[in-house]
């Protein structure tokens, strides 16, 4: 059975650090192609799944992030990480989540696995939350299995290695650009039209041209 992370709020060892220079951390929907060309922009350009205009239901989220419809209904309901495109309020709406809210979701998993606190993870899903989108792609989040810290620069994370502790990284930057790769081949949602995008797997393309040859 997989943790939803209660596991891990109990015994948490200290509270996240955050000093100055290593801070803690109604039609039917129409079917489109995805990424969709913008309204009004030339056929070149296309929606990247980063972009404002698209969000993801529940079950991509959880296929992208890696992790259990359990895990992100209980961390939606107790407040540790709430789609910010669509809540399930009212009851017959469904969960729709930024490209943001799901990098956030794979950076909880990760922390989760190290045996962060879910009490630390909450403050690092928050100052997380509050950074510039900009920012995120150069961070590097360093954890020693009770705290987090936030590290900007090759020499934060050089003097946190000093310290002689046994300590893993999350390069945000990477985690963001895995994340686009795999958004690209799943399904999306406009959040202007609520238009369905289908993803692009390239991986299937190649399978149908290899069965329309035999």
């Amino acid at each position: 059975m997989s943790s939803t992370g209660d596991d891990a709020a109990v015994g948490g060892q200290c509270a996240v650090h955050m000093p100055r220079t290593a801070r803690t951390v109604t039609d039917l929907p129409r079917v489109g192609r995805f990424p969709a060309v913008q309204p009004g922009q030339p056929a070149i350009e296309r929606l990247a799944p980063t972009s404002e205009l698209l969000g993801f239901r529940g079950p991509t989220a959880c296929a992208a992030a890696g992790i259990t419809y359990r895990q992100l209904d209980y961390w939606a309901r107790t407040g540790l990480l709430e789609p910010s495109v669509r809540t399930a309020y009212p009851s017959t709406s469904q969960r729709l989540y930024s490209f943001r809210d799901i990098l956030l979701l794979k950076i909880v998993k990760r922390l989760l696995d190290a045996g962060v606190s879910l009490q630390n993870i909450r403050v690092a899903v928050a100052h997380l939350q509050a950074a510039d989108q900009a920012d995120l792609a150069g961070m590097t989040l360093m954890c020693d299995g009770a705290t987090v810290y936030e590290c900007t620069t090759p020499q934060q994370v050089v003097d946190l290695l000093k310290g002689g502790q046994g300590v893993f990284g999350i390069a945000v930057g990477a985690v963001w650009r895995e994340l686009e790769l795999t958004l690209g081949r799943l399904h999306a949602e406009r959040t202007d039209t609520g238009e369905t995008l289908v993803g692009h797997d390239p991986g299937d393309e190649l399978a149908q041209r290899r069965n329309r040859a035999v």
